[in-house]
């Protein structure tokens, strides 16, 4: 849910909201550490798909020692997913089913403990939760960001401000008579060149601006990721972009309308990468998916076509097509060891559109490693790529596309680096996972056909040569637990199926020690170069 706080203070500081998460009922795993068989496991409370979640309250408590249930249908929605409190009007709670499919914004009455409906949503595939929402606007209306005509749009009270040009992804901050947001162009909006750009808006809902409408904030000298915060008149913006590292961050006068005046530019004393990534940003095939493509340095076009590493997350929540140079660090340097390196956005990634993301309801698999493949072909007509020589790696969500890859179209890919797969979606969380999948007791053949180990999952594998897989897990991963990987092993052990797997001791779902994390990368690099014959 995104949700990284359980207190609210009130705005007068004089009483406190109180999530209280009861994990009691929750299933329990252990988390062993092979490496110290001296050492007891460590015991998790996880909640996986199909499985009773933590039983979630919230109290209101007065400095004076006063304690106050707040009430609503626990039952039918177990979610406490944002909870907001401004001065602007009494508390907001933003509750959510557990299939995700119908939520309820409430107001609650701080005296007596009980809450009123505000406004309900409901829809058919699923209801997507976001930064800085719900919250009030100064006279008292809600805001919220609503999928609206096929567009993600900014909500206050029944007014919609934006249109299908923008994808509103945040509300950042609301203001006096304007709502400060971040979006990204829209389905409507003409997208040739303007892949993996997010940018800062203002949009009015009264005063002299209450005819409607938005402006950028700033001036937009080139594609960047924007993002600002804003206290009274001044805002600061940042920009990141691909012609530079790092960000520059301006301190702006905002301005009734227009961009408003910068009073200064904030020094940034970050370390340059030693790498400079030089992506090439674009869409590629019928969908127009984003796209970007990293060449080794200094490579020119007598040098013949490249090795191909497709480098994606691809999946919901993840979007690595950005326009912002130190996003491509890593892909860069994977570059520079001879590689094409292609970054692709598939269906179900955020920024595009509500229906771009909802398409792989019940159907992760196929759609998503579907983009990767019509994005690689797609690309070579345009770039110099060997497509006898494919590989392609990933972590967490782009470790099951990597092992999807190499499983299902090894027609297609020669060769895949499986970094921290969910191999069976039962062992993973219920809230993600149940809004692509469903229950698995509801609906079993979507996870078995969504799944790298079960009959059904590997019956779905093409015909054609057994592809080489690295797979590498952390055993310290209480995420997405190793059983994942070991798991996949097991099944492409009794299948034939030629594989390594790299246990990881110590680490969990990612790798932050550096030695560990340097060597991991050229250990990914031997074994392409290894498994394409470089």
């Amino acid at each position: 849910m995104d949700r990284t706080r359980g207190f609210w203070w009130s705005p007068d500081s004089d009483a406190l909201l109180v999530a209280r998460a009861d994990d009691a009922p929750v299933r329990r795993w252990w988390i062993a550490d092979p490496a110290h068989p001296g050492q007891a496991p460590t015991e998790v409370a996880y909640p996986a798909a199909g499985t009773a979640d933590a039983e979630v309250r919230l109290v209101l408590l007065g400095l004076d020692g006063s304690r106050t249930e707040i009430e609503w249908d626990r039952q039918r929605y177990p979610y406490l997913a944002r909870v907001h409190w401004s001065a602007y009007g009494p508390p907001l709670l933003l509750v959510q089913a557990r299939d995700q499919r119908s939520q309820l914004y409430l107001a609650v009455d701080t005296e007596s403990g009980r809450t009123s409906t505000v406004h309900a949503d409901e829809d058919a595939v699923w209801l997507d939760l976001f930064p800085g929402v719900p919250a009030w606007t100064p006279d008292g209306r809600l805001v919220r960001i609503a999928d609206e005509g096929g567009a993600r749009a900014l909500m206050v009270g029944d007014r919609k401000l934006t249109s299908g040009a923008l994808q509103v992804r945040a509300v950042l901050s609301v203001g006096d008579d304007d709502v400060l947001f971040s979006a990204a162009p829209g389905a409507e909006a003409a997208l040739p060149d303007r892949p993996g750009e997010i940018d800062v808006h203002r949009a009015w809902f009264r005063g002299s601006g209450d005819q409607g409408g938005w402006e950028p904030v700033g001036k937009r000298p080139f594609p960047a990721v924007h993002s600002a915060v804003r206290g009274d008149r001044l805002i600061v913006l940042s920009h990141a972009g691909t012609e530079r590292p790092g960000a520059r961050v301006e301190l702006l006068r905002a301005a009734d309308h227009g961009a408003g005046e910068t009073v200064a530019e904030i020094a940034s004393y970050a370390e340059t990468p030693v790498i400079t990534a030089r992506p090439q940003l674009t869409f590629a095939g019928k969908n127009d998916i984003p796209c970007a493509v990293l060449l080794p340095t200094g490579y020119s076009e007598g040098d013949g076509p490249l090795p191909v590493l497709m480098d994606p997350y691809g999946g919901p929540h993840g979007q690595r097509v950005v326009a912002a140079h130190n996003a491509y660090v890593t892909s860069q340097w994977f570059a520079d060891q001879g590689f094409a390196v292609i970054v692709a956005d598939g269906r179900g990634s955020p920024g595009r559109s509500p229906a771009w993301e909802k398409a792989v309801r019940d159907d992760l698999a196929a759609v998503t490693l579907e983009d990767q493949v019509e994005a690689l072909t797609a690309l070579a007509g345009r770039y110099p790529l060997d497509l006898g020589r494919v590989a392609i790696r990933g972590w967490s969500y782009g470790g099951y596309l990597a092992g999807l890859a190499a499983l299902r179209r090894p027609d297609v890919f020669h060769a895949a680096v499986v970094g921290a797969p969910v191999t069976d979606w039962r062992l993973y969380d219920t809230h993600y996972t149940e809004r692509y999948l469903g229950h698995p007791d509801e609906q079993p053949a979507v996870y078995a056909a969504n799944s790298l180990v079960t009959d059904e999952g590997l019956s779905g594998a093409a015909e054609g040569p057994a592809r080489p897989m690295m797979i590498i897990h952390g055993l310290a991963d209480d995420n997405v637990v190793v059983a994942h990987s070991l798991r996949l092993s097991s099944a492409l052990l009794a299948a034939g199926h030629p594989h390594e797997v790299l246990p990881l001791s110590g680490v969990t779902h990612m790798t932050p020690q550096e030695q560990v994390a340097e060597n991991l990368l050229l250990l990914q690099v031997d074994f392409l170069k290894r498994s394409l014959g470089i």
